[in-house]
């Protein structure tokens, strides 16, 4: 499966709630297992982000959607990027011109 990197922000609401914030991660987690990724690695970080996910997705609607539904929940807002492995990148290389 793909694999997507997601980076989070605690939104205002989000920040205030810092306590409950291990129970809202595990929840995002059941989420991405109910809409059919799998959930590679959940990261709190220091920095211009929060949080960082890595996930793997059958496409990018999935991915979308799950971001979508967590984003909606109120407390953080969402960066996805599709991540290549090297191996992945190697086989769009040799297709270039």
């Amino acid at each position: 499966m793909p694999t997507y990197i997601t980076l989070f922000k605690w939104t205002e609401q989000g920040a205030k709630d810092i306590k409950n914030a291990p129970a809202r991660i595990e929840a995002s987690m059941k989420t991405v297992q109910e809409l059919g990724g799998k959930a590679l690695g959940v990261y709190v970080t220091m920095g211009e982000y929060d949080l960082a996910s890595i996930t793997e997705w059958p496409n990018d609607e999935a991915a979308a959607t799950t971001a979508l539904a967590i984003c909606s929940r109120g407390n953080a807002r969402s960066t996805t990027m599709r991540a290549f492995t090297t191996r992945e990148f190697a086989e769009i290389a040799k297709k270039l011109p």
